[in-house]
């Protein structure tokens, strides 16, 4: 039979100025899911790449964007957030304050906006986005782009050294992308993933990124995969960068770096820096790190930072989700202890390469067979994220990601990728600690950040 599946110290606002308290930050609160659900009716697509809306919202806002700390603006198919976490880290470390701007979040949609270092609280959010609805007054607007306008007017009323913004989708007509005059443009790895609104090709997706470059202003090229390469994607952003005169650092030509036992060498020009292993798992966390350093490094003029504070902010940054290990919660206490429970949001094809490579890196350290448990969107492809990864595993279970709508059904994946299904989580750990014995072994649970918010509830 054929299967056809469709790929598809906290801040209070008081008399518009954001004051530190310290109460329960997340208290439950029905109204923001209500109030979530509502921005979606403002606009009959979730996604539509525009940037007139925002310009528009932002514009009966007082242009709140214009008034924002410094900024640094950072694209890329994956690594983005990582990135970001790094320079918040390294930045912190110095003792700056950052307001950091990201998306999706994991567990608490106030993830997505940090005021000068802590998460906007559940009331601050529900004014903020009060307000700016108040003022779109029903116009045609996306959700996104409402809580894009919100972000920038919760960093224009309270005093930050820096603002670090990632790009939700794109770059080029993402809502993000309204800053005239950034301190730098960053791209991290572009893969494939959002081709129905980026472009099937990865030279297209990489003109898309490339459209947060600004003119004059210098933009940081993270590592590429292979594949990109092939396509030509550094060959668009030196064309755009040469349209715009903005200075171009590029991996690989202007800056690069080497991985030793204890850290990696950092080189820029003539200049080396030896820093230490960044404290996110992972081999391509070190592209993301020397990303994140080298930036950083390029902007000393303007942000002096001591070699110290690169040290123990790379140490030091947490960025939950990506390879991380759970050590604590009802999802761990089902295992024995000679079974490790992993969680990774990969979920596109550069995804499934880096998880296989550090798959590869378990093999040569201790062989311990993986166990995969795997769930993902209708909107992504499983095949060209799996199959990268299911040759290095023992055994793989497909689920359907509970309390989300888009999720492909367990069936329908396991179909898509000729594994097996479990009806949830809990149940395909009880069928892999009954197979498994007492061999000791790991679980990898990936395929989707919803997902791993799902299980981060739970498990932190």
């Amino acid at each position: 039979m054929t299967l056809l599946i469709k790929f598809k110290s906290q801040f209070v606002l008081q008399k518009n100025r954001l004051t530190s308290v310290m109460p329960d930050q997340f208290d439950p609160d029905p109204r923001l899911q209500l109030i979530l659900d509502r921005l979606t009716t403002y606009y009959p697509r979730a996604i539509d790449p525009n940037l007139e809306r925002t310009f528009r919202l932002l514009d009966d806002l007082g242009n709140p964007h214009l008034k924002i700390p410094p900024a640094l603006h950072v694209a890329g198919t994956n690594g983005k957030g990582s990135t970001v976490a790094f320079m918040r880290a390294i930045a912190e470390a110095e003792g700056l304050r950052c307001h950091v701007m990201t998306s999706p979040h994991l567990v608490h949609f106030n993830e997505r906006i940090v005021i000068a270092g802590q998460e906007i609280s559940t009331a601050d959010l529900i004014k903020l986005i009060e307000e700016v609805e108040d003022v779109n007054s029903g116009q045609e607007t996306t959700s996104f782009e409402i809580i894009t306008a919100a972000g920038f007017l919760a960093f224009s009323r309270a005093h930050a050294d820096i603002s670090l913004i990632e790009v939700g989708m794109g770059g080029r007509f993402d809502a993000t992308n309204v800053i005239p005059s950034p301190m730098a443009s960053v791209i991290t790895v572009i893969s494939r993933d959002h081709m129905k609104f980026l472009g099937d090709t990865m030279d297209k997706i990489a003109r898309e990124k490339a459209g947060i470059i600004k003119q004059g202003i210098p933009c940081i090229v993270g590592p590429q995969i292979t594949a990109g390469l092939s396509a030509g994607v550094m060959n668009v952003f030196e064309g755009v960068a040469h349209q715009f005169s903005a200075p171009l650092y590029r991996y690989g030509h202007e800056w690069s770096y080497d991985i030793l036992e204890d850290g990696f060498v950092l080189y820029s020009g003539n200049k080396s820096y030896h820093l230490p292993k960044p404290n996110l798992c992972g081999g391509h966390q070190f592209g993301n790190a020397a990303t994140a350093a080298i930036t950083l490094l390029t902007l000393q003029d303007k942000l002096p930072l001591s070699l110290s504070s690169f040290d123990k902010g790379l140490q030091s940054a947490k960025w939950p989700g990506r390879l991380q290990r759970l050590t604590k919660g009802s999802l761990v206490d089902m295992l024995p202890p000679h079974i490790e429970l992993w969680i990774d949001g990969g979920h596109n094809d550069s995804g499934g390469m880096i998880l296989a490579e550090h798959a590869d890196l378990w093999a040569t350290k201790d062989n311990k067979p993986i166990h995969l448990i795997l769930g993902m969107l209708n909107t992504k492809n499983p095949i060209e994220f799996a199959n990268f990864l299911l040759p290095k595993v023992k055994s793989a279970q497909a689920i359907t990601i509970p309390d989300q709508p888009l999720s492909l059904s367990a069936d329908d994946l396991a179909a898509a990728l000729n594994i097996m299904s479990a009806t949830s989580v809990t149940n395909a750990l009880e069928k892999i600690i009954a197979e498994n014995g007492s061999a000791s072994s790991r679980i990898l649970i990936t395929g989707s950040l919803y997902l791993m918010g799902w299980i981060l509830k739970d498990n932190q």
